[in-house]
């Protein structure tokens, strides 16, 4: 959420940087402040209404105590109209405040100045490619049908039990997809990350902490009778921890990983481009979150963009780095790097992780903040990244390092897996 005096100083700013967004914020900044303006003058009416009740409760008993009767009496009459006009004003300004609040929900981050403009992931910026694109041999055959030959992944058998979107992972299949997990998460706590297992239900507040909610609550899945939502990644949970936090700037950056799995109805998705792994219900994701000093954020994103890049240099997958444009970034993002892996079979670019710099939109939504050294308190910025998550990786492994005698394990996850090749 953006701060609310930041919107009053720097109005046209924002419209400016969210109309990089294709996000039309003309109206929506003028009604948030008009009914900022609306309650600071309901305020100041509210505080010299109870102001004026005060000084009349004095001012009663003295009357009454200097035996002016008439005085007491119709001081303790306007008391009464005081108090009703106080109570008056006291919902108005309750209703201008929840009125206000749900406007600032509804309003996005505004991109970074580096963003660049577009309306679709077509306008993405490919700033880093990197790796060959594999040749592969005649009869090659995409993920889908591979998981099929080996026996590794059962499409058809989640359908069965679950519905279209929740494969099942078997043999040689769930061995690697527990051996990356271990690879990423193990990669990570070498990077100074402190390892967290969160839950895979969240309350309303924490959707609304992070901004899943409102903007994504059609695309989590939701227990009506508790009110618990399903995580769509771990950064929900693990960035909540710190909701209502004051931390200490000494204990900047904070570093956390989680491995979990990720749910995501996905609605109206279809067609060539979801076939397989390219798009699931349930997948598995290793997820690095960290709380960052406003100064040094930008910094951290680049780190993080570093990070990740790693893990696909020792995977050996080709890949590139994309700078996402306005219309391609999400609802909370300031700046985003995207990761792609390229898929040999299918003869296209896979995406694999997102890299984003909230800055302080999720800080103050979550009320998370630090105490500097001169002791005043301000908003931290959180940031996160796919590290990575595994559908698409496994589906480019498979793909990439197909041979006739076998699918070829990169040598990497050798030592997780136990086995070099699956057969």
């Amino acid at each position: 959420m953006l701060q609310l005096q930041f919107i009053r100083e720097n109005r046209q700013l924002v419209i400016d940087r969210l109309a990089v967004k294709n996000f039309e914020a003309t109206s929506l900044v003028d009604e948030i402040i008009s009914l900022d303006n609306d309650r600071r003058k309901t305020q100041k009416l509210l505080d010299d209404s109870l102001a004026q009740a005060k000084i009349l409760a004095k001012e009663i008993g003295q009357f009454f105590k200097s035996g002016q009767v008439d005085k007491a009496n119709a001081a303790k009459e306007e008391s009464g109209r005081l108090k009703q006009q106080s109570k008056e004003l006291e919902s108005t300004f309750n209703e201008l405040l929840e009125n206000l609040n749900n406007k600032l929900l509804d309003l996005p981050n505004i991109a970074h100045a580096s963003v660049p403009k577009g309306t679709s992931e077509a306008d993405n910026e490919v700033i880093y490619e990197e790796g060959s694109i594999p040749t592969l041999f005649e009869g090659a055959k995409p993920h889908w049908d591979l998981a099929s030959q080996y026996k590794i992944i059962d499409f058809d058998l989640g359908s069965k039990v679950s519905g279209a979107g929740f494969p099942f992972y078997r043999g040689q299949g769930a061995r690697l997809q527990r051996a990356l997990i271990n690879f990423f998460l193990d990669e990570a706590l070498e990077q100074g990350y402190l390892e967290y297992q969160p839950p895979l239900l969240i309350n309303e507040d924490s959707g609304y902490g992070t901004g899943q909610l409102p903007d994504k609550e059609g695309q989590m899945y939701y227990v009506g009778e508790d009110k618990l939502y399903l995580i769509p990644t771990a950064e929900v949970p693990i960035t909540n921890i710190y909701r209502n936090t004051i931390v200490a700037e000494a204990d900047l950056p904070i570093k956390n990983v989680a491995y979990s799995n990720c749910f995501r109805r996905e609605a109206g998705s279809y067609g060539k481009d979801v076939r397989g792994l390219n798009r699931l219900h349930q997948f598995d994701k290793v997820e690095i979150v960290q709380i960052q000093h406003p100064d040094r954020s930008y910094d951290t994103l680049e780190e993080m963009k570093d990070q990740v890049a790693n893990l696909l240099r020792k995977l050996d997958l080709p890949f590139r780095v994309l700078r996402l444009c306005g219309g391609d970034l999400s609802f909370t993002a300031a700046l985003t790097y995207d990761f792609e892996v390229y898929s040999a079979a299918q003869k296209r670019w896979l995406e694999v992780s997102s890299v984003s710099n909230f800055e302080n939109f999720q800080a103050n939504r979550m009320k998370l903040r630090f105490k500097g050294k001169e002791g005043k308190t301000k908003l931290a910025h959180t940031l996160n990244g796919s590290a990575l998550a595994l559908p698409r990786i496994v589906a480019a492994l498979l793909e990439n390092n197909q041979t006739a005698d076998g699918i070829l394990i990169p040598e990497a996850l050798r030592s997780y897996t136990g086995f070099d090749r699956i057969t």
